[in-house]
Formats: structure tokens, sequence, C-alpha cells
């Protein structure tokens, strides 16, 4: 059987960050991709069906029976792997896999994912695969919960997106060193790196702009329930985003563009994005823009003058084209990346749970738009550099493809 790279904890590509993530990858390293996605049909609508051969996996709430039955199975053997060898059946039944990619991004910050993260490493271990946790950020207070440290230990290499993270991992593994040069019990140290987020390197194409999207003088604006579920108070991150956009009608000669990064019906930043639109639609100011692939949003976002963007690719797409941007952020990813590009958060970085005053928002875009040719400065010249280390990344699967995989002779 054909030896597989395999990708796996990707949740589909409504959400377009993921579909940056795996999109850019796929661009960086020489072999072919075997992508196993939990909603493959969406991938097959927009960009990765170009770049991957996608493979649905099985979703065991879809059969009744069979779930039951693995349930009752698990409960009597204590065998918690069954479940992902059932979802991942279609891969777990080729001979070898010689690397099997996590796909990092903060999935590490989510508690309904630890226990499946945990088991599919194991599981893809338990078959004689290398395993990488690419693109990640990880709350360094998570570092404390000794299974989650065992788990990231079962990685044969962890590629960190930002130096807050990558600090975290550092000084946890680092301390699983005894006096000795041995480490504690059965310990293992992951290769750990710290390199950009892959989408960084995201293409972007350009379709044509809608009617009141200025090129030059757009405000591209990205907010999503996500940030929503952690306000400090129910109602304030709308009523700052309102506040602001009112400012930008009042104050400038600026245009507004609404624009989407995940539409995920249980999670769609088109929700907000259209009740802000209906707000100010009167004023001819604003305009909203539909769903599209990860590189066709990044082509309206890359043509905007500024950004305030929510999902944290969204404002990777503003970065990495230049655009001077305020992240209203909820976690480490945010303020990683910030401090990385800048030597700093503050300003950057609005958290959204410091949002108590309806015009937090309003003040945070002023600093923007005041300091906004010195950003763009900045970032013309760090960009280059930045994006050169994050083509690591696909340096790094390509060395332990080489290392590990053992092509068939001819």
């Amino acid at each position: 059987m054909e030896e597989k790279l395999v990708m796996y904890m990707h949740a589909g590509s409504k959400n377009h960050g993921c579909e940056a993530i795996v999109n850019s990858i796929c661009r960086m390293i020489k072999e072919k991709v075997t992508l196993v996605s939990y909603r493959g049909e969406e991938d097959h609508a927009y960009s990765l069906k170009e770049r991957c051969k996608i493979i649905q996996e099985k979703k065991i709430e879809e059969k009744k029976l069979i779930h039951i039955l693995l349930y009752v199975y698990r409960r009597l053997t204590g065998d918690g792997e069954s479940f992902i060898r059932y979802r991942y059946q279609e891969i777990f039944n080729e001979k070898k896999i010689p690397l099997a990619i996590s796909i990092g991004g903060d999935n590490y910050c989510y508690d309904n994912m630890l226990s499946d993260l945990r088991l599919a490493n194991s599981a893809f271990n338990r078959k004689g695969s290398r395993t990488i946790l690419l693109g990640c950020s990880i709350e360094p207070e998570l570092l404390e919960n000794k299974q989650i440290v065992e788990d990231l230990s079962k990685y044969h290499m962890i590629i960190a997106r930002e130096s807050i993270t990558y600090q975290a991992l550092k000084t946890t593994f680092c301390g699983m060193v005894q006096k000795d040069g041995t480490l504690k019990k059965e310990g293992k140290i992951p290769e750990l790196y710290c390199y950009p987020d892959p989408a960084f390197t995201l293409e972007k194409k350009e379709l044509p702009l809608p009617e009141g999207f200025a090129g030059d003088n757009t405000v591209g604006i990205n907010v999503s329930p996500m940030i929503q579920d952690n306000e400090s108070r129910e109602g304030i991150t709308m009523e700052n985003y309102r506040e602001m956009i009112q400012y930008i009608i009042d104050h400038t000669d600026m245009q507004i563009a609404l624009i989407p990064h995940v539409v995920w019906e249980q999670n769609d930043d088109r929700r907000p994005i259209h009740e802000l639109f209906e707000f100010f639609k009167e004023t001819g100011r604003v305009v909203e823009i539909g769903d599209g692939t990860c590189e066709e949003l990044k082509g309206y976002i890359s043509r905007c003058r500024l950004f305030v963007g929510a999902r944290t690719h969204a404002t990777i797409a503003a970065y990495s084209s230049l655009v001077p941007t305020l992240v209203v952020g909820y976690s480490v990813k945010a303020r990683g990346i910030a401090r990385d590009l800048f030597g700093a958060e503050e300003h950057y970085v609005i958290p959204v749970q410091s949002l108590s005053r309806p015009d937090d928002l309003t003040e945070g875009f002023k600093w923007l738009l005041e300091k906004e040719e010195p950003i763009r400065e900045h970032l013309k010249e760090v960009m280059p550099a930045y994006k050169d280390r994050a083509f690591l990344t696909g340096k790094e699967v390509d060395r332990l493809w080489e290392e590990f995989s053992q092509p068939q002779k001819i």
C-alpha cells in the first residue's frame, strides 16, 4: 500500500481559518497530503479540493447502533481509542502512515476537543506514526494539567505559531529534565519550534469589488459570535462595534466593508455582520461581503485601508497584506501574534473581556488611525522575513517525511 502523509483534526472549510491553514501547508510541502476532515463536503466546496486528497471521517453520531456498541465496548475494555479508529478507519486501514499532522490552531484551548486530541495522538502513535502538532496556540495555564503535558510529549514535533505558547512549552518540557540530565519517569521531549502561522503565506484571489467598496479607502470589519460569547457584559461587543462604525461615518470619509470568516450554522459571523449592516445600510457607507474561499476573502481584506477583526485568520490575512490592524481578541493567539510582530500587544489587541464602555473599541480605532502610516511601514519592514519563517514549517514537515517514509523502490 502507498504510504500517506496524513493531516487530521480538521473541522471543515466553512471555518476559513482552518481552510487557510491546510491550503497554505499543502502549498509548502512536497508530498501530497491526505486530509481527514470532519466536514469533507465543505472542503470540496471551497479551495482544498485543489490542494489535497480529502477523506470524510465517519461520524459516530449518525450511526446510533454503532455508537451504542462502541460505547459499550469502550466501557468494558477501557479502549478509548476505538472511537478514533472507527472515525478514521479509512486511513487506519492503510499499511503505513509515516507522518500524521494534527492541525494545531487553538484546538487545545477548547475543553470539548482535549479528549479527541489526546486519543487521536495516542492512536497514531500506537500505529507507529510520528505525529506533529502544527501551528498551535496553547494557553500557558493549560500546561499545569499533567494529562495535557503527557499528551503533548507524545508528539514527535510541536510547532508553536507565536512566542507566548513557545515559551510556555519550552519551560514545561525543560522542567521534565532532571539534574542528572535524564527525563522524569518515562517522559519524552518533542522537537519544539516557533514559526509564524502557515496562513501568513496564503495566496489571495481578487474578485471584482462590490459597489460601495472603495479599494483605497475602506475599513474592513469582522465580528464573530465567538467574541460575543467571551464578552464581560451581554451586548457590550455589538454596542462597541456600532459606536465605532458611527464614529467612522461621522468623522472620516472612509467606506466600511463587513467581512465574515467563519460561516458555520452554529457559529456564523454573518449573523452579527448582517445586524450591523441593517443598522447602518441607510447611510450608504456600509457594504456586506458574502461568503467565499479563504483566498477570496483575503482578496477583499488585502484591499482595505485599515482592518478591525475578531477572527484570528481574518487578522492574519490583513497583517500579511500590510494592512494596519486592530484585533478584538479573547485568547493567547491574538496576544502572541501581535507581540511577535510589534514587540507588544497593547493597542494592537483589545481583549473582548476588557470591553466595559461603549467607546472602548472606538478609542482603539482612533489610535490605529493615528498610527496608520508607521504601522504600515513597520509591516512592510518585518513581513518579508516573517513570511520566510512561516515557510520553515513546510521545510520541517518535508524533513521528517524524508526521514520516516520509505519510498518504494522502482
